[in-house]
């Protein structure tokens, strides 16, 4: 059963329909979504892999779930790793079965031919487009959308949910759809236990971004920066800031920057804090677990796992330190990575007596053993962001229209040039 605490930033919205009739609540909230879409164009935008098709235990279940669904006005499907035209034809095929009248489905092949020709255009012509990745497939699908403007709200989730169903779209959907609402962003959060181990995941999460976090906002008021430490407190509110869902509106995703490594999520969340007002934002209780594909921890290999993740995600956090004048050096890296060991050994002691009183297992020394390793990940992250090294952010379709005013044109014949081409 959910709490009702509110964070001070940011509005939470709670799971209290738990403690109902569930059937009941999915179908009151599937009717509200259906009078929304009388007004509301809502899209779907599903960055997939090619290989995730073949996972018939996790996406069929997803696509079945979706196609059971009335208020979706287009599904954009942005996939990625398909190598040659009979995958994407095959993509085409799996995902097909998402049309109705009342909803267009595409799938932007991002590493075809024609698009591929478009993106290296934009890169002759200075515009950066980032590294093949969910970032730029996302970037690419979410600049089909704005040719075609026809969306109004766009939400995003991930094709590998193993416990994923329709209160989980329709409640990560409905409070930027809501009329009644003055939401432009919504992040979704849920628990992450395994239903196999019985065990608490979500390290990165767990074990470094809120304790990270936490340092820095406690680091910025010690040395009076309070707009520093605003921004931190700001990320801190959200209980699970790594999540792959959200929704935004159309307006407010044409002004985002894209990051195309693992700090999409937290850049996100930067670009948000920067476009919107606090009351604008909310995060959304989504399921009561949720399970999806674990990474290794990978300590050898920056390029690989949640070592890679882990300094992505912080090259983000100290660039944009750098960039809002903290004197970043090694000395001061040295405290920080200390400070953050120390806050995370607190919260692993926390999450100790949380798995304790719920009757999961919980190993403490390879918790404690995983902060050490990330604590080292941190100084991996400070030696490659070394020097005039800024985020890896693609440019928002604003500024890109800006500079290309053709690129919505180009784009939309691309896309729509393959889909005739596989039909």
């Amino acid at each position: 059963m959910a709490d009702f605490h509110q964070e001070p930033q940011i509005t939470t919205l709670h799971a209290l329909y738990e403690a109902f009739d569930q059937g009941e609540y999915l179908g009151n909230l599937e009717r509200r979504l259906e009078s929304h879409a009388r007004h509301d164009h809502m899209c779907l935008l599903l960055p997939s892999l090619f290989s995730e098709i073949s996972n018939g235990d996790v996406l069929d279940r997803i696509v079945e779930r979706i196609a059971e669904v009335r208020y979706l006005r287009s599904i954009v499907v942005a996939l990625g790793g398909a190598s040659d035209e009979s995958q994407f034809r095959e993509a085409q095929r799996y995902f097909g079965r998402l049309a109705r009248p009342d909803c267009r489905v595409r799938v932007v092949w991002v590493d075809g031919p024609r698009v591929q020709n478009l993106l290296r255009e934009l890169e002759e012509r200075e515009i950066p487009t980032g590294m093949q990745g969910k970032g730029q497939s996302v970037w690419v699908s979410l600049g089909y959308l704005f040719a075609r403007d026809e969306a109004n709200t766009i939400a995003l989730h991930d094709c590998d949910i193993v416990t994923y169903d329709r209160i989980m779209l329709g409640r990560l959907i409905e409070p930027v759809a809501n009329p009644n609402n003055a939401f432009q962003f919504c992040k979704g959060y849920y628990a992450r236990i395994s239903p196999d181990e019985f065990a608490m995941k979500g390290r990165v999460t767990r074990l470094f971004v809120t304790p990270f976090v936490d340092t820095l906002s406690r680091v910025m008021c010690t040395q009076g920066m309070p707009e520093l430490q605003r921004f931190f407190e700001y990320h801190r509110g959200f209980k699970y800031p790594l999540a792959g869902e959200f929704c935004f509106t159309s307006d407010l995703a044409r002004g985002l920057n894209i990051a195309y490594d693992w700090g999409l999520e937290v850049a996100t969340l930067s670009q948000v804090y920067d476009q919107l007002t606090r009351r604008q934002v909310a995060q959304i209780d989504l399921a009561p677990n949720y399970e999806h594909k674990h990474q290794e921890l990978s300590p050898d290999d920056t390029s690989k796992g949640l070592h890679r993740m882990v300094v992505d995600i912080a090259k983000f956090y100290l660039t944009y330190m750098r960039s809002h004048g903290v004197p970043l050096d090694d000395a001061y890296l040295d405290m920080l990575l200390h400070t953050y060991y120390q806050t995370a050994l607190t919260y692993v002691r926390k999450y100790s007596y949380d798995a304790d009183v719920n009757n999961l297992a919980y190993d403490l020394y390879a918790e404690e053993a995983a902060a050490g390793h990330f604590r080292g990940f941190l100084w991996d992250a400070w030696m490659q962001t070394k020097g005039p090294q800024e985020a890896k952010l693609i440019p928002s379709w604003n500024r890109v229209a800006y500079s290309f005013p053709q690129v919505y044109e180009r784009l939309l014949e691309a896309v729509e040039a393959d889909q005739a081409d596989c039909c």
